[in-house]
């Protein structure tokens, strides 16, 4: 594992690379309050092992990259798909392919859009899609919901950590028993590598997907290969079918029993797929 900050337009972003720069790249987007760590070593190393140059990044608000004072990024959609691209230009790689998990896979939406000759291929995992009204498709669990409504004080370690291990258990699959441990250990992690969660809120501004971006949606030309959950609770899998619906020729890979989340169990049949869809 490398790991370099790309420096570009006042911003700095944390980057880490596995495998061989001459072998096709990917590029992993993570969703939102998530650092690069949620992309799990483990998986980043068996994707590269399969001839992948596979390079995962903070987004701002998250981990080692710019961070700006809560409730007032200095940033939006728009940034976070220039980001992307800002990355790319850091490694001096001309074309991509790209994958996202949840608001990551909008990200990676509107870079497939942005600049279609510089996206080979997109992977949208457990996300949704950016050109369609959220109201008319399946919606969030209650208990999730309910969670989300809870006031949190993020600037205590204690309190940011059993929140977020909670969440993780709330949004987890039916497929395999939950380790709290293991996810405990890892949040403490992440908060203690990003020095905090205060700045993470600000991820909520990624949503405000404007009019310009939901009508140019079907634009998006890149292959898709849409991979998804059939028991995640904060896009239900109705939103993975919208997304594969909408654009011709995108394939939709069902993780049986899998929630909102990248678990080991799943990780043979996403990284079999990914390697497949990028051997285009």
């Amino acid at each position: 594992m490398n790991e370099r900050v790309i420096r570009a337009d006042g911003v700095e972003i944390a980057t880490q690379s596995f495998g061989d720069p001459a072998q096709p790249p990917i590029l992993l987007i993570m969703g939102g309050m998530a650092s690069m760590l949620w992309w799990p070593e483990e998986f980043c190393r068996r994707l590269a092992a399969q001839g992948r140059f596979v390079i995962r990044y903070d987004q701002r608000d998250s981990g080692l990259s710019t961070k700006y004072p809560p409730g007032r990024p200095g940033y939006g959609y728009d940034d976070a798909v220039d980001d992307v691209f800002r990355v790319l230009d850091g490694y001096a790689i001309t074309a991509a392919h790209v994958a996202g998990f949840s608001q990551g896979g909008m990200v990676g939406q509107g870079a497939a859009v942005k600049h279609p000759e510089r996206v080979l291929s997109l992977t949208a995992i457990s996300t949704s899609p950016i050109g369609m009204d959220w109201s008319s498709l399946p919606q969030s669990g209650k208990a999730w919901l309910e969670h989300m409504a809870l006031d949190v004080d993020w600037s205590d370690r204690t309190e940011a950590v059993a929140y977020l291990v909670e969440d993780a258990r709330l949004v987890a699959g039916t497929a395999s028993e939950f380790d709290e441990a293991g996810m405990r250990a890892f949040i403490e992690k992440d908060f203690d590598r990003s020095g905090g969660y205060l700045s993470a809120t600000n991820h909520s501004v990624l949503f405000e997907i404007g009019e310009p971006w939901r009508s140019r949606f079907r634009e998006l030309r890149a292959p898709l290969l849409v991979i998804h959950g059939t028991a995640d609770p904060i896009f239900p899998i109705g939103h993975g079918l919208a997304l594969c619906q909408a654009i011709a020729g995108a394939r939709l890979v069902r993780l049986e029993g899998g929630g909102h989340e990248l678990h080991p169990s799943h990780y043979d049949t996403i990284i079999a797929e990914m390697t497949r869809h990028t051997a285009r």
